[in-house]
């Protein structure tokens, strides 16, 4: 089973907020997961990057692999 680290949509239409998910690979988007180990705002200024990097290095050293999107969020999420 191939895990993957990545974004869930929530929220309204036009109104996007997303979780940061570990998924199996072969689940929809917003579909079944394993654990939420962050949230995603994009629409506050700056945007709210709430990621649990303890949990994130865990998964991360189980081999899940993240989208390109959290690869960017987890370098910001570093600062």
């Amino acid at each position: 089973m191939a895990v993957h680290i990545r974004l869930r949509r929530t929220g309204t239409t036009k109104r996007p907020a997303y979780r940061v998910v570990v998924a199996d690979s072969r689940a929809p988007r917003d579909g079944r997961f394993i654990e939420i180990i962050g949230h995603y705002n994009p629409l506050t200024e700056p945007p709210t990057i709430d990621i649990d990097r303890g949990k994130a290095e865990a998964w991360l050293k189980k081999g899940a692999q993240p989208s390109n999107t959290v690869k960017h969020l987890l370098a910001h999420a570093g600062k």
